[in-house]
């Protein structure tokens, strides 16, 4: 059991990640290339950026890697724990949010994070945090199954419980209160991740980063030459003014952002291109908008009753 944190392994690990899933996304779109535009921080530290524009499969994709540090660490992290307040840190991470340009490929969000403090006097905190999360705007049951069975998957070596306990906590915190449903179909989110064996909890955030794109790459290679039309597209652009919403009320990775100084750039790369915002629209009962919310946004288990 190893118990002193490698922050130099989770920083190698999150940089080859960031440049796999881009290698697999370029592959996938097939017409345009992530651009990567380095950065550097005042405060300490910095990162890259890689940003994809108007491809032919991903309208706007953005996949981070930050590594930031500074003296206090910021209010966003210390609400529940107080005692690292005035404590010098350190964040890293990767995180990607890639909006197609066909309606009936879903929106997908992904991150993993690593956090260390050393509080004076006392030995270093660390924590890993993360997950990943599917926004469909049409739905289908096959794509939602695949997602939740590779995330089940990839949480199963380390415990019976691990999939259900931070598949209900994705869908807890990937919901909109002030409009009562969930953002998307969910998937896996966990924070403050530390049992006390370093090498175990890596390998644990290394399991839910490399299962990513095999969850959504699948999904989006079935779904991107389906044809659609303005009505699909309106309907698209309608949904994303939810994740819109989501990400600037909610979401605490845009607020640890934004308060430690980060890159406005980078911390806002996962708002889409367009979005459209219509009074009270409600779809005609029994179509395939109106089932969106009906079936799909429910925060229903989706392996239930598949012996997976």
């Amino acid at each position: 059991m190893s118990q002193q944190p490698d922050i130099q392994a989770v920083k190698d690990y999150l940089i080859g990640l960031q440049e796999r899933i881009c290698q697999r996304l370029e592959a996938v779109d097939g017409q345009a290339s992530f651009i990567r535009d380095s950065w550097q921080r005042p405060e300490g530290g910095g990162g890259i950026s890689r940003v994809l524009a108007d491809g032919g499969v991903i309208e706007k994709g953005g996949v981070n890697f930050s590594h930031v540090m500074g003296e206090t660490m910021p209010a966003s992290a210390t609400a529940h724990r107080p005692h690292l307040a005035g404590a010098p840190w350190q964040a890293m991470g990767v995180s990607l949010v890639i909006h197609p340009n066909n309606p009936y490929v879903p929106t997908s969000h992904a991150n993993v994070r690593f956090f260390i403090a050393t509080p004076e006097d006392s030995a270093p905190v660390y924590w890993f945090g993360g997950g990943y999360d599917l926004t469909p705007y049409y739905g289908f049951e096959e794509d939602c199954v695949h997602w939740h069975r590779t995330a089940k998957a990839a949480c199963q070596p380390f415990g019976d419980s691990v999939y259900a306990d931070y598949k209900r906590w994705c869908d807890d915190y990937f919901y909109l209160k002030h409009r009562q449903e969930p953002r998307g179909v969910g998937g896996l989110f966990f924070d403050d991740y530390n049992t006390g064996d370093f090498d175990r909890d890596f390998a644990f955030m290394q399991a839910v980063g490399d299962s990513y794109i095999e969850a959504y790459e699948p999904i989006v290679r079935r779904r991107m030459d389906q044809p659609w039309g303005e009505r699909e597209r309106e309907f698209q652009l309608y949904r994303r003014g939810r994740y819109v919403e989501f990400n600037l009320v909610y979401d605490r990775g845009t607020l640890f952002g934004l308060q430690s100084g980060g890159r406005t750039e980078s911390i806002l790369m996962s708002l889409p291109p367009l979005v459209r915002w219509d009074y009270d629209r409600r779809p005609e009962p029994g179509t395939e908008e109106a089932r969106l919310t009906e079936y799909f946004l429910t925060g229903r288990d989706w392996l239930e009753e598949r012996n997976d």
